[in-house]
């Protein structure tokens, strides 16, 4: 795991966030998601520098794009945002959970 994968693990694991479950290196299909929430059919990455190329744009969308297509929302949050803004990385993901937020994925800057 990446170091922001292990920061967020540690915030996430045993239901330490809003008492939701979440699995680590979920298997949907033929890919893996970050984080799996069951309960909101809510995958999370945490999307490193290679995410940002055009390349790793195309391939994130086609990927988000199938995920949706089986009825799972994505939210992405860059490593830098997990490492230098974790709050405000939670309060999004808590809306997100509670219905708010945005039903398809977020493309963030690093």
């Amino acid at each position: 795991m990446t170091k922001a994968e292990v920061v967020f693990w540690q915030h996430v694991r045993n239901r330490n966030f809003a008492y939701l479950k979440f699995r680590r290196q979920y298997r949907v299909g033929k890919f893996i998601v970050d984080f799996y929430c069951a309960r909101y059919r809510l995958a999370v990455e945490l999307d490193g520098s290679q995410h940002y190329t055009p390349e790793g744009i195309m391939y994130d969308t086609q990927r988000t794009a199938l995920l949706e297509s089986q009825g799972i929302r994505v939210v992405r949050y860059s490593n830098s945002e997990v490492l230098n803004n974790l709050e405000a990385v939670f309060a999004d993901l808590l809306a997100h959970c509670q219905g708010s937020g945005h039903s398809s994925a977020k493309r963030r800057r690093q």
